[in-house]
């Protein structure tokens, strides 16, 4: 099958990665270099992150509940201070939103694919974003989160596509895992030009200025 549509995580992709906000944050702090997302992995679907991303708390709830969780491992700071952090230094990567306009533009079927969150207003994270893309799939109004393969499927319904027909950019393994097992074509992505341009080579096009 051909590629029709290219699927794009926000968080780490299109945005800055909020794990480098938890990384100054670690350093200020001086916690070990990733003790949070250890946390958060080990906390697993149940734990405060999961549920936040899931729509289940709301984004005061969880920094409550968050760090109460962190409290019980002897770890104190603020989530709040931190999920503030993340706000204001998550910024978009120019480049990427060029490349998405580009591929619209080309004919493919762009979407985003993401776990966020509902801040206390009601709005959902990034959701001024919308409009880049031609479906938008949040884990925070479908109450699924990667990598549960169940929300990659309702991004390719919503798409019209089968998952074969798809190329998946994540930063994060597990998520990527998922989508190779259903038949995508993946990408990691660390910094954004060396993405593209692995993208550009499976798609056989050129998205980036020279």
């Amino acid at each position: 099958m051909s590629i029709k549509a290219v699927i794009f995580d926000l968080g780490g992709v299109v945005f800055d990665s909020p794990m480098d906000v938890f990384a100054r944050f670690e350093s200020r702090l001086g916690l070990p270099p990733n003790t949070l997302n250890r946390h958060i992995v080990r906390r697993g679907v149940e734990g405060a992150w999961s549920r936040l991303e899931r729509g289940e708390l709301k984004l005061h709830e969880f920094c409550v509940t968050f760090d109460a969780e962190l409290a019980e491992e002897g770890i104190r700071l603020s989530t709040t201070e931190l999920m503030s952090e993340v706000a204001q230094h998550s910024k978009v990567r120019p480049d990427m939103v060029r490349a998405i306009r580009r591929l619209r533009e080309l004919g493919f079927k762009v979407a985003a694919l993401t776990n966020n969150w509902t801040g206390d207003d009601g709005r959902s994270d990034r959701s001024e974003f919308k409009e880049e893309f031609d479906v938008f799939v949040e884990s925070s109004k479908l109450g699924l989160q990667k990598p549960d393969p169940r929300i990659y499927q309702v991004a390719c319904v919503e798409l019209g596509i089968e998952p074969l027909e798809a190329v998946f950019l994540d930063d994060i393994g597990r998520n990527l895992k998922t989508a190779r097992q259903l038949g995508m074509i993946t990408i990691k992505v660390g910094e954004a030009d060396k993405a593209l341009a692995e993208l550009e080579e499976v798609l056989g096009i050129k998205l980036q200025e020279k």
